[in-house]
């Protein structure tokens, strides 16, 4: 079923995000997927500028968490570290983890074509998510939501090695040190 109002979404949410909404237009807005928006003229606005603000707000974040924890890090470890964590895998695993695809106001197009399982749509929706939470409440109720969300896989005693997996960073440094 196509979900027409979030609020069934909040009490869920908050927890998830270990975060108590002001306002549920942000977080409306977040859960709401352009093909909705398309297919109901009464909608006013997508979540696709939220995701571009959740993307900021969660590098932010998330550098600023691992340059803490690895004072002696250089640039490059901390990157690939910050990109093993902000990747659509990872955003994906935390959308199934919180259960996020049930939240989401789909297209009847997009419903019919299995977006809720697409890794990239459910990303999308985390980041949009977040960026929902910081226009809610700003950036120290983000942080707080962020680091809840994350805490796992910053916790996790693999996060030094784990960074290996990420074959484009890999690619990109090996092709700058032969290129310059």
């Amino acid at each position: 079923p196509l979900m027409t109002s979030t609020e069934p979404a909040i009490p869920s949410l908050e927890k998830a995000l270990a975060s108590q909404f002001q306002s549920s237009f942000w977080y409306e807005l977040a859960l709401t997927h352009k093909s909705f928006k398309n297919e109901n003229a009464h909608v006013s606005g997508d979540n696709e500028r939220l995701e571009f603000l959740g993307d900021a707000v969660l590098s932010l974040v998330l550098s600023d968490e691992l340059m803490n924890r690895f004072p002696e890090a250089t640039e490059g470890v901390l990157s690939r570290l910050r990109a093993s964590l902000v990747n659509e895998n990872s955003l994906f695993a935390i959308a199934t983890q919180i259960e996020l695809a049930q939240f989401l106001r789909l297209g009847r197009g997009e419903v019919q074509s299995g977006g809720t399982q697409k890794p990239r749509l459910l990303a999308s929706a985390v980041e949009a998510l977040i960026g929902a939470v910081y226009s809610d409440g700003g950036y120290e109720k983000a942080k707080i939501s962020v680091l809840h969300l994350f805490r796992d896989k910053l916790n996790d005693p693999s996060l030094l090695t784990s960074f290996d997996m990420d074959f484009k960073t890999r690619l990109q440094e090996l092709w700058q040190k032969k290129t310059g």
